[in-house]
């Protein structure tokens, strides 16, 4: 069952860091089923999955990012399950993770310097489709599946505004973009396939770009940077420039300002230093 599942995670596009540590923490479980029941599990039972998140807590006294990454893992493999119609239930929900207190570091994990030199490797070595998509998410903030529902008519080069059709919640927002995203798009677009799809990224088959494409674009050129590190690095980096805590989160499309505030916050580096100074 467990490589029937792991095709799966394949199937849906996800990073082969991902793959990896669902693997593990589902494979973890079997472990622990087997030792308490002698046999492999059949399906999900929440009571079982309790058990585990108990044992976990008290016995292998794990933390509570560790045991919520693994409960992740199951839901994953909860999905699988309902996929394959093995069962028909989802036995977890993120009510029943492990409350735990909000870092006080920024999320922002990448330096400018990690981006520019991501991005120049893509200009050197793939096409300029894939570079006008990394230039879009790392300098106008935006998720990947907003950028790749993008339209030709939702770009506005002149103007430097595009429109996010499809936000988080099903909201609109006008993004504002930069010469950098300018330009990348104007280079794609000379030798953009003449089909018609009205999406602005398009395959080799002349379809919408699919997640999959851009993750394995990822994977192949970097062990650190995600489309959605990319996203962290926008906000902490429109901020550290002069935006307001209000327009990264319109930018962005933060429905909760919280969020947005996170990025206001230190390094963990810089937490550290500070903590030497004591």
């Amino acid at each position: 069952m467990l490589d029937e599942f792991e095709k799966y995670l394949l199937q849906e596009g996800k990073a082969k860091n991902t793959i990896k540590s669902y693997m593990l923490h589902v494979g973890n479980y079997f472990k622990w089923f087997r030792d308490s029941f002698g046999e492999d599990p059949l399906k999900l039972y929440r009571q079982n999955v309790l058990e585990y998140k108990s044992y976990l807590e008290k016995i292998k006294k794990e933390n509570g990012n560790t045991i919520n990454a693994k409960l992740a893992a199951l839901t994953k493999f909860n999905d699988f399950l309902i996929y394959k119609n093995i069962q028909s239930e989802s036995v977890l929900s993120k009510k029943d993770n492990i409350k735990i207190q909000m870092s006080y570091a920024s999320p922002a994990t990448i330096t400018k310097q990690d981006v520019e030199v991501f991005r120049q490797r893509i200009l050197q070595n793939e096409c300029n489709r894939s570079y006008a998509v990394v230039t879009v998410l790392s300098y106008a903030g935006l998720r990947i599946s907003e950028c790749l529902n993008l339209k030709i008519d939702d770009v506005n080069l002149v103007s430097k505004e595009l429109i996010v059709r499809e936000g988080k919640g099903s909201k609109q927002r006008i993004v504002y973009i930069n010469t950098k995203i300018v330009d990348a798009i104007k280079e794609y677009l000379k030798e953009r396939k003449k089909v018609a799809c009205e999406y602005m990224f398009v395959s080799n088959k002349g379809n919408r770009l699919d997640r999959t494409v851009v993750n394995k674009l990822f994977n192949k050129y970097s062990d650190k940077i995600t489309p959605h590190t990319l996203r962290h690095f926008y906000c902490s980096n429109a901020l550290e420039s002069g935006f307001s805590v209000h327009e990264v989160a319109n930018q962005a499309g933060h429905s909760n300002i919280h969020t947005t505030l996170l990025y206001t916050n230190p390094s963990k580096e810089e937490l550290k230093r500070k903590t030497e100074l004591l």
